[in-house]
């Protein structure tokens, strides 16, 4: 009996395969009780987000199984050969482990990740096409990213622009923010996600003001805000604390003698200007006002690069945690002696580490 991860990422086949392949959460079961039936599976788990689309399963036979299952799931539509990645065991526990705690992300230590593979074990478990190896491992890939959370830093501090923008506001004002104002200019992705993160962290309010409307009414019903005409922002002016500028316009929507005008209005409150865009739609010369600070995208890409230099320091610790909950995973299944096969784990096996630290005992997940 084999234990495999078989997929493809965006570290190997491009979007628009990846798409071809790509499965709605809706039809997630389905499509896993097609390919449980086609490749005489005993257990399977099919995970499919924008950045991967995988088959972690167990077999009694496995050669050739990895690609097969794959042009199964396109429905042997696929129009290119595809570079599917296959793991065996140890090597399939450890990628999953990767993957469950953001090692394996395009965002290093993004937790978004964590909760999707959790809805795709939850639904292959409820519709019971696991069985007592997937469930162990998948609990254990749980507990292992939360020990990962925990212990290390790797999940910690903004990696995005969007996300460092609301980093930087919390230094500037605090962590709380309820009672604060927000005006988020421009609905594309990256105001989306300041957006986002604004609500998430309780702003006071939200304005969302926008040259389509349409976009700033949908966008504003996401997070509970209110939507503007970019052309009545400036009245809104005097009332907000912090202001993010993302659009795509290539002309500067507020200059200093906007502000200067409602100073009055202001009664010296600190106002947070903070431009994402490029050309730049906030002029330079609003810092010339007292009260006023402005940063750019440089600024926040600074923010960005320091924490992913930290998330990295942290990497080491994270692969070290993963091999020894992968080695108790392994004694639990009894699937043969394994090892893994990379280089770094044979350093990791000569080193004297003292793992006890890390070695907490997993709760039996073998339900069923």
């Amino acid at each position: 009996m084999t234990l495999f991860a078989a997929g493809v990422s965006y570290k190997t086949t491009p979007i628009a395969l990846r798409e071809q392949l790509a499965v709605k959460p809706s039809q997630l079961v389905d499509k896993a009780h097609h390919l449980k039936l086609c490749g005489e599976l005993d257990e399977i788990v099919l995970l499919s987000t924008c950045n991967r689309v995988e088959i972690y399963a167990v077999t009694r036979q496995l050669k050739g199984l990895g690609d097969r299952l794959l042009r199964i799931l396109s429905d042997d539509q696929l129009d290119s050969d595809l570079d599917v990645y296959l793991y065996e065991n140890a090597e399939a526990a450890r990628h999953l482990f990767r993957v469950a705690g953001g090692l394996d992300s395009m965002v290093l230590g993004e937790t978004e990740i964590t909760g999707q593979v959790k809805c795709a074990y939850d639904a292959a478990r409820a519709a019971q096409l696991t069985g007592c190896v997937l469930n162990r491992t998948f609990q254990s890939a749980f507990h292992t990213a939360k020990v990962i959370r925990t212990h290390t830093c790797i999940g910690r501090g903004a990696t995005s622009v969007g996300s460092a923008a609301v980093e930087l506001v919390e230094k500037f004002f605090g962590s709380d923010l309820t009672t604060r104002k927000v005006m988020i200019i421009g609905a594309g992705q990256t105001g989306e996600t300041c957006a986002r993160n604004f609500a998430k962290r309780g702003a006071g309010s939200i304005l969302v003001c926008n040259r389509s409307l349409e976009r700033a009414i949908e966008l504003a019903a996401k997070v509970g805000a209110r939507a503007l005409p970019l052309d009545n922002c400036h009245q809104e002016l005097a009332e907000v604390d912090i202001v993010v500028a993302s659009t795509g316009c290539p002309n500067t929507l507020l200059h200093g003698t906007d502000l200067e005008t409602l100073s009055g209005k202001r009664r010296n409150h600190r106002l947070l200007l903070i431009d994402i865009s490029v050309p730049r739609n906030i002029d330079a010369d609003v810092q010339l006002l007292n009260g006023v600070y402005l940063y750019n995208i440089d600024d926040l890409e600074a923010i960005v690069r320091e924490n992913v230099r930290s998330r990295e320091n942290d990497l080491a610790k994270c692969e070290e945690i993963i091999v020894s909950h992968v080695a108790t995973l392994m004694a639990k299944l009894d699937l043969g002696r394994l090892r893994l096969n990379d280089a770094a784990s044979e350093n990791w096996t000569r080193r004297s580490i003292d793992m006890s630290f890390f070695n907490q005992s997993v709760p039996d997940p073998c339900l069923g």
